[in-house]
């Protein structure tokens, strides 16, 4: 009898698949052989076909082969890795009663502190509370074991960030048809008294027929000040999008702000850099504060006059000064955008500017390497009111760092869990033969005592 593999044992105790299904699967595979039937199937050759038959998914075969079994949080069956949120990690993942493909969102477990949490069940209460076809819906939310997770709709795409930075910067038509999108989800939420507070591209998903979901409401705020907020007064978002009046007086953050985040995320769609890269935390806020972005036609030689003034419009660094509302936003980009009919992301046409030649010295990719709040606060220490510029978008010159060729892909992480099974089931053995034994010992000298 040939013995079962790691990659087999683990896959069983999964419930991934059957042992019937296991059977099956090495009897086709060995009939494709002519050797012997007790030939070994190698477990790459086993995983390869168990993906192929759609028994298991590719993430759920490499998992198997490192001896992963736990794949399951309450209901939802984890089936892919999607990518790491604001505040934990993001799966794919289907119903094992309904069948309905979503998304979970995982806080992770060495985050699980009461503040953690408390800021976790506060998101999840926020998105429930959100209807708009341009936000990313929340279906349920739960705990299993001691991790807890928020399950919201599955939105197949990719987020605006490895869209670019994949195929381009977007055309005028295309920017403007995603961004409209997006200020009219914030429009809904604004009225809804939310403020965002971390608009950027990599928390707007787009599909493939150019439907636009901006998501992660995980630092969102209140428009209210009376309202409850734990970070109020705190600097939050990332340091790439950050409005300036989030650096001097985080405490009168106003849905302006999500504007100038909007405005900066627009300039990142049309010219694929943002306004303000490389440098550290501080070099980005002082920027924000101070200086301007290169002209976007810099990068689009084929944008016009009209869309940069919409941008430097959204991006004024006096928040009085500024578009004000997202509704406006919405109007003002509608003659631009490209009707969605005529949208097709796998053919997709990039802008057809190329940016300029790389500058000398280290490439440094900010749309990579999102800031940490305590960065962002540690960065704006010594900034004073003065500093604040209030000068418009500048149509200034100079060279900026180009953007970098996509990096491969990690190897997706593991669902995070304490208590694996098979260590669980190991342990509970070991205890009991550690138990059985003295007592099957004490029971010996009682008999013999009595007989």
């Amino acid at each position: 009898m040939v013995k079962k593999s790691v990659f087999q044992h683990a896959a069983l105790r999964s419930n991934l698949i059957t042992q019937s299904q296991l059977d099956e699967s090495l009897e086709s595979l060995r009939a494709k052989d002519s050797a012997a039937v007790d030939v070994v199937i190698s477990d790459d050759e086993l995983s390869k076909y168990l993906v192929y038959s759609g028994i298991v998914s590719e993430y759920q075969a490499e998992q198997l082969k490192t001896g992963r079994t736990k794949f399951n949080l309450g209901p939802y069956i984890i089936s892919d890795w999607v990518g790491q949120g604001g505040m934990g990690q993001v799966f794919k993942c289907v119903h094992e009663v309904l069948g309905r493909e979503s998304a979970i969102k995982v806080l992770p477990l060495d985050k699980t502190t009461d503040y953690a949490i408390s800021n976790f069940h506060r998101e999840i209460k926020l998105q429930a509370k959100m209807d708009h076809p341009n936000l990313v819906r929340a279906f349920d939310a739960g705990k299993d074991g001691k991790v807890h997770f928020l399950v919201t709709e599955y939105v197949p795409g990719r987020d605006l960030r490895r869209l670019i930075r994949s195929q381009g910067a977007l055309v005028t038509g295309h920017a403007a048809g995603v961004i409209m999108q997006v200020a009219s989800a914030l429009h809904y939420a604004h009225c809804e008294g939310l403020i965002h507070r971390d608009i950027k591209p990599g928390n707007i998903l787009v599909t493939e027929d150019g439907t636009a979901k901006l998501s992660d409401l995980g630092l969102s705020g209140f428009a209210d000040p009376e309202m409850d907020d734990p970070r109020a007064g705190k600097i939050v978002g990332t340091a790439d999008y950050l409005a300036p009046e989030l650096i001097q007086v985080p405490r009168e953050t106003t849905c302006v702000s999500d504007i100038y985040s909007l405005g900066c995320t627009l300039y990142y769609a049309v010219t694929g850099k943002v306004p303000f890269p490389g440098g550290s935390a501080k070099d980005k806020v002082r920027r924000h504060l101070q200086e301007t972005p290169l002209h976007p036609r810099q990068f689009c030689e084929d944008i016009s006059e009209e869309f940069v003034e919409l941008i430097a419009d959204m991006m004024e660094k006096e928040p009085a000064k500024r578009i004000q509302t997202a509704d406006e936003v919405v109007n003002r980009l509608e003659p631009w955008a490209v009707d969605r009919t005529h949208w097709n992301l796998s053919n997709m046409t990039p802008s057809p500017w190329t940016v300029p030649s790389q500058p000398n010295g280290p490439v440094v990719d900010s749309t990579m390497h999102e800031t940490h709040p305590n960065d962002l606060q540690e960065a704006s220490e010594g900034l004073s009111d003065s500093n604040l510029a209030s000068a418009t978008l500048a149509m200034s010159a100079g060279t900026q760092d180009t953007m970098r060729s996509e990096s491969q892909d990690m190897l997706p992480p593991p669902l995070e869990w304490q208590d694996y099974p098979d260590t669980q089931f190991q342990w509970t053995i070991g205890k009991a033969l550690a138990l059985a034994v003295p007592a099957a010992l004490v029971a010996g000298v009682v008999m013999g005592l009595l007989m």
